[in-house]
């Protein structure tokens, strides 16, 4: 038997019966040929893990905008959390490890630079097009990676990208992937407010504390433990756990998310992407060839969409001072 053969007989015989066996996909847009070592899932993951959109991940806004320390998490480091977290919880309940992990590593592809300010500002720009991220994950792994020939993924791992965020997944791992990225960006946004004097966790409520935890560790896994224990057919936490981790939702919304102090960059970086938009709505020539090409096929404000929300944050401010600030002129 080949490896890949070989996987997929012990898929059958370890995985539970509610998990996505990979021989059992709905398959790719267009044919290939299978692997002879990895199963489609697997090469979906590897295929993420070399596009140019993963790598832009790393100079992508979290929470905090072009953070001096080191420490700070990016795009890049969240979803890497959320990929462990996934895992952890798809392989205690015996789900196809592989598949969740494909879906966690892409699940921010089409993240915009500024994290969710610039997505609202793309949002407020092309109300036409409904931007959204998790959507714009999708088209990126569609129509952009490959210079615009697309990743050619599965059916169950672009379906867990598109509904990580507000939607069900038709798969249990994809489900996984979304409590996982809650999990994720609660705790360690926590961490990185703390760090940037932004929040006293002495501010947590007593509640959250009493019931989660005192420390990012023990709250991690005590959300992952309840969703080990209360999961089957579905994916969910037990009753008490899930009012705490509201509570400390509605807690980092109003008291980090939206913060002055967090918050006080972000008009800035928000003009940026709106000139950005302006300007090559206004100079479609300008714009990379791909994105000429996306404009013929789909639309300029899609195409420009598309063009702004691949930029990492460092590109979009140098682009900006490019487009801005007259350069020295020096004669000799």
């Amino acid at each position: 038997m080949l490896p890949r053969e070989i996987t997929q007989e012990n898929e059958k015989k370890i995985l539970s019966e509610h998990a996505c066996l990979s021989e059992s996909t709905k398959g790719r847009v267009r044919y290939e040929k299978p692997c002879d070592i990895r199963t489609d899932f697997q090469r979906d993951r590897d295929r993420i893990i070399h596009c140019n959109a993963f790598r832009r991940l790393k100079h992508k806004t979290q929470v905090f905008l072009i953070p001096k320390s080191d420490h700070y998490r990016t795009r890049l480091t969240h979803t890497l959390e959320v990929s462990q977290i996934a895992r952890t919880i798809a392989r205690a309940l015996r789900l196809n490890e592989d598949l969740t992990e494909a879906i966690a590593l892409g699940h921010d592809l089409g993240h915009t630079p500024f994290g969710h300010d610039g997505e609202r500002m793309l949002q407020k720009l092309y109300p036409a097009g409904d931007f959204r991220h998790y959507k714009q994950s999708v088209r990126v792994v569609e129509k952009i990676e490959r210079d615009g020939a697309g990743l050619n993924l599965t059916e169950e791992v672009k379906n867990g990208i598109l509904c990580h965020t507000n939607m069900t997944a038709d798969t249990l791992e994809g489900v996984a992937v979304k409590f996982a990225d809650k999990i994720a960006y609660l705790n360690h946004d926590i961490e990185d407010a703390v760090r940037g004097g932004v929040l006293d966790p002495k501010n947590i409520p007593r509640h959250v504390i009493d019931v989660l935890g005192d420390s990012k560790s023990r709250r991690i896994t005590t959300l992952v433990t309840d969703i080990i224990n209360n999961s089957d057919t579905e994916i969910h936490y037990s009753a008490t756990i899930q009012e705490a981790h509201d509570e400390l939702r509605r807690f980092m919304f109003e008291e980090v998310y939206y913060a002055e102090v967090t918050n006080r960059e972000k008009d800035k970086a928000c003009r940026i992407v709106e000139f950005l938009f302006d300007h090559y709505m206004h100079n479609k020539d300008a714009l990379p060839a791909l994105y000429i090409r996306l404009a013929d096929e789909d639309g300029l404000e899609t195409a420009v969409s598309d063009f702004i929300s691949c930029m990492t944050d460092e590109y979009a401010i140098d682009l900006f001072k490019e487009l801005c600030i007259p350069k020295q002129w020096i004669r000799i």
